[in-house]
């Protein structure tokens, strides 16, 4: 690339063909530095390769965390296994469509912002691919600079996690009053089990690593002496008080892994 090289990315799809330009000064500018923790979490689903290289690439010089997906088998699975802050989603997936996958996301509790793409333009199909779910609808052929910025508005917006009332089924969490309430009746619940079943409560759907419960809720950045122990006692008792006698489980344990609160198990 020459000295003259443009400073935007340009991103044009035709028929599975891709054709992108950096300057050398802006992808030095934009270089995610290493171990930055704070950065968003990108999920880019994409069947086509090349495509879906070039849009975690892009990406990637925000100084964003991306991950990829070729299938929607793979996107269910990694949006079951992490929390993202933003999904990327093409319409045309090989083994099931788009829809089919935001449906199913949503279905699950998960509210993460998704932005679908699409060579499909039609008034009917925004209108499905909106009331399916979806934030927003960019139509193919794009400019990636219009997918940033798009991307960027989504990661401005307020943040779900900020609801004050939080349900699962029957089950039911006030987080300012630090109330949770299953079938119409009051949990007794000390302030870590409140702590705990929120943080599971805002990632329903998703599988929520012992890890992430200890950096999260425990606020230890560096596993200096391991909690797993802890984690495990407070989510068998918290457990027992919301998942009662006759009710529908709703706590479930990722073998290995950690736990996932949900309707369904994982």
């Amino acid at each position: 690339m020459n000295a003259q090289g443009c400073d935007l990315l340009r991103f044009l799809h035709d028929v599975g063909s891709l054709q992108c330009s950096f300057s050398a000064s802006f992808a030095r500018m934009t270089v995610a530095p290493p171990g930055n923790s704070a950065a968003p979490r990108i999920l880019v689903v994409e069947d086509e390769g090349k495509t879906r290289e070039s849009l975690a690439e892009g990406l990637r010089l925000e100084s964003w965390h991306v991950e990829t997906a070729a299938s929607a088998a793979s996107a269910v699975s990694s949006l079951s296994d992490h929390p993202f802050d933003l999904i990327v989603l093409d319409w045309m997936l090989p083994d099931r469509d788009g829809i089919d996958v935001l449906r199913t996301v949503r279905q699950r509790g998960v509210h993460t912002p998704v932005l679908m793409l699409t060579a499909r333009n039609s008034l009917n199909d925004r209108v499905i691919g909106l009331d399916s779910g979806a934030d927003d609808y960019l139509p193919k052929p794009f400019a990636f600079a219009e997918l940033l910025a798009r991307c960027r508005a989504l990661l401005r917006r307020p943040n779900w996690t900020n609801e004050r009332l939080l349900d699962c089924g029957d089950l039911q969490l006030d987080t300012r009053a630090r109330v949770a309430v299953r079938a119409g009746q009051e949990i007794n619940l000390t302030p870590r089990e409140v702590d705990v079943l929120e943080y599971l409560m805002r990632n329903q759907g998703q599988t929520v690593t012992r890890e992430m419960l200890e950096r999260e809720v425990w606020k230890q950045s560096q596993r200096m002496t391991s909690l797993d122990n802890v984690i495990d006692v407070q989510i068998m008792r918290l457990r027992r008080k919301v998942d009662r006698e006759g009710d529908e489980r709703l706590i479930h344990t990722v073998r290995g892994v950690g736990y996932q609160l949900g309707r369904t198990s994982p």
